[in-house]
């Protein structure tokens, strides 16, 4: 019995070491960029599909796909609409609390094809509910939403285009 037990602890020891291994090496793949303010933790995180809206701008001469705004719907973690996320940037949860932010810090997403991962540092409120103790916010996990390389010229000039995307989003406040 005494071995059976001593198994147990052992292979859960291994089992708990090993969790925290993932962990601690999940934590270290963030890059630093893209890391919270040191005083804040954990919030909430959503999922978010939609598209990425770009239009076709000149800039003298040439051409380029300008990013004009999100628009995406935010689901939690159980796959249950939780809000949007449209321009601003801004993230509006059902409950009405709304947070608007700009980005402070970026890296290219590991998929070539996707939009960048984000640091967001919020800028303003509005309304009481999950969102109004946001502080930051992650933008990871991005698959696709990249503009165009083509199709934007003078005989283009001024149209939009959808760029369909997912992304997580991760909130964070003061602890």
């Amino acid at each position: 019995m005494h071995q059976t037990v001593g198994r147990i602890k052992s292979v859960l020891l291994i089992a708990a070491a090993s969790s925290a291994f993932s962990c601690a090496a999940a934590a270290q793949e963030m890059p630093s960029q893209l890391q919270p303010p040191a005083g804040e933790q954990l919030l909430l995180q959503v999922h978010a599909k939609g598209d990425q809206i770009y239009t076709c701008k000149a800039d003298g001469s040439q051409f380029a796909w300008a990013l004009k705004a999100p628009d995406a719907t935010l689901f939690n973690k159980d796959g249950k609409p939780f809000g949007k996320h449209f321009a601003g940037p801004a993230w509006e949860a059902s409950d009405g609390s709304r947070v608007t932010g700009k980005a402070i810090g970026n890296t290219p997403s590991p998929d070539a094809d996707s939009i960048p991962w984000l640091l967001v540092t919020v800028v303003s409120h509005s309304g009481e509910g999950v969102l109004a103790r946001a502080t930051s916010i992650q933008r990871i996990d991005t698959k696709g939403g990249k503009a165009h390389a083509s199709g934007c010229d003078a005989a283009h000039g001024g149209q939009e285009d959808r760029v369909a995307y997912s992304a997580d989003y991760v909130f964070f406040a003061p602890k």
